[in-house]
């Protein structure tokens, strides 16, 4: 499963005609995505959920925006962000909603691992908090470094970066931005008296 932080706020992206899509926007979209995520609780999908899977989405995009400061956050974040501060209490409020304990587990022919224990049976609580302690774990590790807005035009998305001169979330949004600046050139050179 990609990196949970990163799969939430990916739930807004370029819906390929010029626009922005958005996964979490009905009922139907929210359950899809959830099923797609393989390590996450999956409680049935209601409105209430919904609405507060979106929310959480909001903090966690704002709080993306913050990482990938001075640069431009994504352009489906620039005029509506969540203040820092709100995302960062709204993110908290939510991972605390689960008590949970680290319990370690080293077996006998591998390495150790911690695994996460709760008695916490609401299965909405669970999802919930996970990811919001994912999203806690990804803004407070390594990974934070690498995040960045996809610059192509159009593109909405936050990605890691893998490589030095990556700009782009993907090979088809890097064709976006050159055929872009191609046009741009060219234009510009037709324009010229």
């Amino acid at each position: 499963m990609a990196e949970p932080a990163l799969a939430l706020a990916s739930t807004i992206r370029h819906d390929g005609d010029g626009g922005v899509a958005d996964d979490l926007s009905t009922l139907q979209g929210a359950a899809r995505w959830l099923q797609q995520q393989s390590d996450l609780p999956e409680p049935p999908m209601d409105e209430a959920l919904r609405v507060e899977i979106v929310a959480l989405r909001r903090a966690v995009r704002a709080l993306f925006a913050r990482v990938v400061s001075p640069a431009p956050s994504s352009r489906a974040d620039a005029h509506r962000l969540m203040p820092v501060e709100e995302a960062l209490a709204h993110l908290n409020a939510v991972a605390a909603r689960e008590p949970v304990v680290p319990l370690l587990d080293w077996p006998a022919d591998g390495a150790p691992r911690t695994r996460m224990l709760s008695p916490e049976q609401d299965v909405r609580v669970r999802l919930l908090a996970g990811l919001a302690r994912a999203a806690i774990d990804f803004l407070s590790g390594p990974g934070r470094e690498q995040l960045r807005a996809c610059s192509a035009p159009r593109c909405v998305r936050y990605f890691l970066k893998s490589h030095g001169r990556q700009e782009w979330c993907k090979p088809s949004c890097g064709n976006r931005a050159r055929a872009a600046r191609h046009y741009q050139r060219h234009r510009t050179t037709d324009d010229s008296p």
